[in-house]
């Protein structure tokens, strides 16, 4: 088997899944993406990074509200669907970039508010991903993350962390809440308020859109029906195998920098 690392394992991944999320019901509504398009309501001459921007619903939805929106993700093929998308809706106030979070190829306080949904359990290293945020964020600029989360208990966060490896290898991690406050405190974010929401899958969907091979989705199904009560009342498991699961905004404010007292 040749080697791969793991952005070349996502692009190949989401690559050729470009369509499939850009049509996504589940990705292109939500009470999670109308709290985004909320925020950026605020900085009409703002400038927006949408990190991790997948089939383009934050870009597309910040755009009529900001000055400009970078579109910012791994995937060659999903930006050209998102560039695609945005010629004929005509949004001309929408670039693409390409690179990893890791490493942002944008200048220090570029932007004045940053916003991620749905990618975060994709980053080789959340902690690096948010400090880059935070080095591009303006002072006191906002920054929104949305992704699915742990609830915690190690019962629950092992079941969830193999189903979503399972059905995608390029899974890293969905992190606790506390975990993520852990992270966004330690990047220079403070925690303005955290906003829940119960999202529900239909298995079929979920795993077409992943094209999950049938072997995986089969150890998905059995894992679903060997589990304990426990599991499958907290996930709201389905006789179909579909299922619910936590999503968390988190509203972040990037700290100010001390001013230096005057002796």
């Amino acid at each position: 088997m040749a080697e791969m690392s793991h952005e070349c394992l996502v692009e190949t991944q989401f690559g050729a899944r470009a369509n499939a999320y850009a049509e996504s019901s589940v990705h292109a509504k939500g009470d999670d993406l109308s709290a985004l398009t909320q925020m950026a309501q605020d900085y009409p001459h703002g400038r927006v990074l949408d990190l991790g921007c997948g089939g383009g619903h934050v870009s597309f939805h910040a755009a009529t509200h900001v000055r400009e929106v970078v579109a910012y993700d791994l995937s060659s093929d999903m930006l050209g669907v998102v560039a695609e998308l945005a010629r004929r809706r005509q949004i001309e106030n929408l670039r693409t970039q390409k690179g990893c979070v890791e490493k942002l190829p944008f200048g220090d306080q570029t932007f004045d508010l940053v916003l991620s949904r749905y990618s975060a359990h994709h980053w080789r290293d959340l902690g690096a991903g948010l400090r880059e945020a935070g080095r591009v964020l303006k002072c006191g600029g906002r920054a929104g993350f949305v992704d699915v989360i742990s609830p915690g208990p190690a019962l629950l966060d092992s079941f969830l962390q193999t189903l979503e490896l399972l059905r995608d290898p390029s899974h890293v991690r969905d992190y606790s809440r506390a975990e993520w406050e852990m992270a966004l405190a330690s990047s220079g974010f403070e925690c303005e308020r955290t906003q829940r929401f119960r999202v529900s899958l239909k298995f079929a969907e979920w795993i077409e859109r992943m094209r999950t091979p049938p072997i995986q989705a089969q150890a998905i199904r059995a894992l679903q029906q060997a589990i304990s009560s426990d599991i499958r009342d907290y996930f709201e498991i389905a006789p179909d195998g579909s299922f619910t699961i936590d999503v968390v905004l988190f509203v972040t404010r990037k700290q100010e920098l001390p001013t230096a007292s005057s002796g």
